[in-house]
């Protein structure tokens, strides 16, 4: 892999320093780009976590909106492992589109989508990104509904 592609997988932040829907939406990401098994295992997430309407819906556009990116990025988007700890500049980037999107803050997160796609698609992503958000958003409420056990902080950095 050349230096201009490794960029994208710096490290720039860490799983267990992000919110929790921030650090699930990556662990989808990595898992999704892992192929029919990872995808399979997201969908049954979202199938787990919401109704049989919504879940298909949050899945379709989850897909939709990494195959989009995927189709029209820049350089091919670079991740870390499904395990590590670290979060690379990419995924962050994914991150930060999702969480600026869903947040209702469009022209920003159509800047944000730049980053990895064409300005001609940035606005489309970026409506996406905003669904996908309030998805990942209303599961982690779900999930969080009734806390068994304190998270763990502590910093590792491999």
């Amino acid at each position: 892999m050349s230096e201009y592609h490794k960029r994208g997988g710096a490290a720039v932040a860490a799983l267990n320093r992000m919110d929790a829907w921030e650090a699930a939406l990556v662990l989808n990401l990595r898992l999704w780009s892992e192929g029919p098994a990872g995808q399979e295992h997201v969908r049954g997430e979202f199938d787990r976590a919401l109704n049989q309407t919504h879940a298909k819906r949050a899945w379709e556009d989850f897909d939709s909106l990494l195959r989009r990116i995927i189709d029209l990025a820049h350089r091919p988007m670079v991740r870390h492992e499904v395990g590590c700890n670290c979060v690379g500049a990419d995924e962050c980037v994914f991150a930060h589109l999702v969480g600026t999107a869903s947040a209702g803050h469009l022209n920003d997160a159509a800047l944000i989508a730049t980053l990895l796609v064409g300005p001609a698609h940035a606005e489309h992503i970026a409506i996406l990104a905003g669904e996908v958000g309030q998805c990942a958003r209303r599961i982690h409420k779900h999930h969080t509904a009734f806390p068994t056990e304190k998270p763990h902080r502590a910093v590792r950095l491999h």
